[in-house]
């Protein structure tokens, strides 16, 4: 197929002229790569073993990616994938807006559109700065219409500026890193690589891995094939058994290491196990604010909670959808007795707030509160990773949440490091919504308590997504949480997924979704760290950081040799 005519020849340079300087790449390049991002979406959750999709996607990616001439063009291909895989793996977030934010049908499609556009800007930016990592984009015009070949130092660069990007998406405007590669690898063959590195470590070892097979794999297509793609033919010497089984053997090498990872125990057991129950109420969220049906969430709940004791009785996010302080007394009076005389420790979600001594209330919060038996202390945790625009509103987007029917706009934030939840001698660490898809705080917590956590909570409302893949997708992030921390989640929520994940990122039990019901069984807590506790995401950043200066000081340098090397004969 013919290349397009290019800006240059249409300005009045000859084409011959113009390929000298850069050869365009056709519009249908850039459709196979968002088309290659949409098909990444089924790496995530509800996939089972979506992880080895992902490495075949990224790898497929990668060598479409070489296929670029420029920073340009290779960044045009990554923003193209990225928008792919965003806007049909966070369409769930035009439900909230539309069906429950009341959000005119357009302008909540045109919302998500744009949103994934703004979240391609990271994959396009990860591969701009690839380009000139690996040399290519920095050589000169007269070596601008050859497409870049894979090298060591080209999928060293490519690893690295992928995990920087999702690391900036989950760091910038408070972060999304929601669909970050290495999710999808809880069930694939890096999930070992969790507790040493986290999820960008796991996303920095998949895209790795996916450049040195294309590497190896390269050398071994015909010379006809590579023309046709637009590749660099290789030469006798690149076609050597070392130039393919070096790469070849490194990316298997990993792959063993993934898999063989969760043989290593970085944390133990530690106290005795919890009996615990986890409710789900399935409280409609048309209904959950009105007076009527916020009366009826609470006496639900207050009957599930005082049904049958446990050690620990956990409920969604706000499924008392009251101000602490004006809780209704037969509630308040119920769950107590029962803690004292029962023996179990209570987590129930409420609204927080301070009342003035003129009787206002102000610095409303998000929170958790727990009753503990024999005690009249009341535990409190306030959500500190606020939503924008459901718990906050960004400065200049208030036209935004109005268009929405949304309540409770601004909160205040709690403390980024808040006191464990004592159950029996256990200390369990508690995030609400989605806090815990930032699995750099969860291991601060960890990291920075006086009485490390053994046991994670995550309490959420996720009904503002409907029945989508958003369930599927969150608690397959919590799985990750588990990996990273070697510690097991519990999760309760108001429609789905309400589950329990051991150490190892095992579901041991869920509800199904939009059913009412607890979830009873029994946990063992752990201590210690792992690597990823101990030092955060500090470890694939400050790798990924020295490996971009390298390529970014001597790729050119090398590639130019290499290309000077190969010149045709």
């Amino acid at each position: 197929m013919a290349d397009p005519i290019t800006t240059r020849s249409r300005s009045g340079v000859s084409a011959a002229a113009a390929d000298t300087r850069g050869r365009a790449l056709p519009r249908w390049h850039y459709l196979v790569a968002l088309a290659a991002g949409a098909t990444n979406t089924l790496s995530f959750a509800p996939t089972p073993h979506g992880g080895w999709l992902e490495l075949v996607i990224f790898t497929f990616f990668f060598a479409w990616l070489t296929r670029s001439t420029g920073w340009k063009s290779a960044a045009l291909t990554g923003g193209a994938f990225g928008f792919g895989n965003f806007v049909s793996g966070v369409w769930w977030l035009y439900v909230s807006m539309h069906d429950y934010g009341g959000m005119a049908a357009p302008l909540a499609g045109a919302a998500v559109v744009l949103f994934s556009l703004y979240l391609a800007l990271y994959p396009a930016l990860a591969a701009g700065v690839w380009s000139f990592c690996a040399g290519h984009a920095r050589n000169g015009a007269s070596n601008t219409d050859k497409p870049f070949s894979p090298t060591w130092h080209g999928a060293l660069a490519f690893a690295s500026a992928w995990a920087i990007s999702e690391w900036l998406r989950g760091l910038i405007f408070t972060g999304f890193p929601w669909l970050a590669s290495g999710y999808a690898q809880v069930d694939g063959p890096f999930a070992g690589f969790a507790p040493v590195a986290g999820v960008y470590g796991v996303g920095w070892i998949l895209a790795l891995t996916a450049a040195l097979i294309v590497q190896a794999l390269l050398p071994l297509l015909p010379a006809r094939v590579l023309a046709d793609s637009g590749g660099s033919q290789p030469t006798g010497s690149e076609r050597s058994i070392a130039r393919i089984a070096v790469p070849g053997g490194i990316a298997l090498a990993l792959i063993a290491a993934g898999l063989l990872l969760p043989l290593v125990q970085w944390t133990v057991p530690a106290n005795a196990p919890l009996t615990v129950r986890l409710l789900q109420g399935d409280v409609k969220q048309e209904m959950k604010f009105e007076e009527s049906g916020m009366r009826a969430a609470i006496e639900q709940y207050q009957q599930m909670i005082t049904s049958k004791p446990a050690d620990l009785i956990i409920t969604p996010e706000t499924a008392i959808p009251v101000l602490a302080q004006q809780l209704p007394p037969r509630f308040a009076s119920a769950v107590r007795d029962f803690s004292d005389s029962t023996g179990s420790a209570i987590l129930f979600g409420a609204i927080g707030g301070t009342i003035t001594p003129e009787g206002r209330v102000v610095d409303y919060t998000n929170s958790l509160f727990g009753v503990t038996p024999g005690t009249r202390d009341v535990y409190r945790y306030d959500k500190h990773h606020l939503v924008p625009f459901g718990e906050f509103v960004p400065w200049g987007f208030r036209w935004f949440v109005n268009l929405m029917s949304i309540p409770l706009g601004d909160f205040a934030r709690g403390a980024p490091v808040q006191k464990p939840f004592i159950v029996h001698n256990q200390p369990v660490a508690v995030d609400i919504c989605y806090e815990d898809i930032f699995g750099e705080e969860i291991a601060r917590t960890i990291r920075e308590s006086d009485t490390p956590a053994g046991v994670l909570i995550n309490s959420t409302n996720l009904a503002w997504f409907g029945d989508t893949i958003a369930l599927d997708q969150h608690l397959q992030i919590a799985r990750m949480r588990s990996l990273e921390t070697g510690r097991p989640m519990l999760r309760a929520t108001n429609t789905g997924m309400t589950a329990a994940i051991d150490a190892n990122g095992k579901v041991l039990g869920r509800l199904t979704p939009y059913t009412i019901g607890s979830l009873d069984l029994t946990v063992q807590g752990t201590s210690g760290s792992t690597p990823y506790v101990t030092s955060g995401n500090n470890t694939v950043l400050a790798v990924s950081l020295l490996l971009l200066a390298f390529g970014f000081a001597f790729g050119p340098g090398i590639t130019r040799r290499r290309n000077g090397n190969n010149k045709p004969q």
